[in-house]
């Protein structure tokens, strides 16, 4: 396996269309793309393995709640020798304008509990990252339940728009280059 394409999110038709979720939709919208499915990959997550530009990629979600997510990231890591630079993690992210897209290599966890225990399973933070926008909440009630709760169909509609510019930017980084797919997606 050349790559690994893991997208984040929790299981359960409560949480489909959250903006915790949108890793798995990013996911979703690549398997529709090339034409696989989901399906069993380990006792944590479901996959489908896809070419891109001639390179062989594991596109996965975890099937553990976010918190757990570097349990599948992890068993899957030690299944196919993925390097930590052939890893991409995509994620919803409270610091970024709702519905921007950005990439980004390392770096702090920004809080995310996902991106937490990938860390602690993999025991580095040098992967890739897609980075969806979904705001800071602007009530008190913080932000995991900001990122759990359904979107209006506005936000939807933004939503889907940034997880295709993400699968978008998901397909550069593997046919070109994490730089070269940063100088297109970050001036959008």
């Amino acid at each position: 396996m050349e790559f690994l394409v893991i997208g984040l999110g929790n299981p359960g038709k409560e949480y489909e269309r959250t903006r915790h979720n949108v890793g798995f939709t990013v996911v979703d919208i690549l398997c529709s793309r090339f034409g696989a499915s989901l399906s069993k990959e380990t006792p944590a997550s479901i996959a489908a393995t896809i070419t891109i530009g001639g390179h062989k990629v594991l596109l996965a979600q975890p099937t553990t709640y976010m918190n757990d997510s570097g349990i599948a990231v992890g068993e899957i890591v030690r299944r196919y020798k993925v390097d930590a630079d052939r890893i991409i993690v995509v994620h919803d992210e409270l610091d970024l304008e709702f519905g921007s897209v950005r990439l980004k290599v390392g770096g702090g966890l920004a809080g995310h509990n996902g991106l937490r225990s990938i860390k602690q399973h993999l025991k580095t933070q040098d992967f890739i990252r897609v980075r969806i926008g979904v705001d800071k909440p602007t009530h008190k009630s913080g932000g995991a339940s900001h990122v759990l709760k359904p979107m209006s169909k506005k936000e939807l509609e933004i939503v889907d728009g940034a997880c295709e510019r993400a699968a978008d930017a998901v397909e550069m980084m593997i046919t070109e280059s994490v730089d070269a797919a940063m100088r297109v997606f970050h001036t959008s």
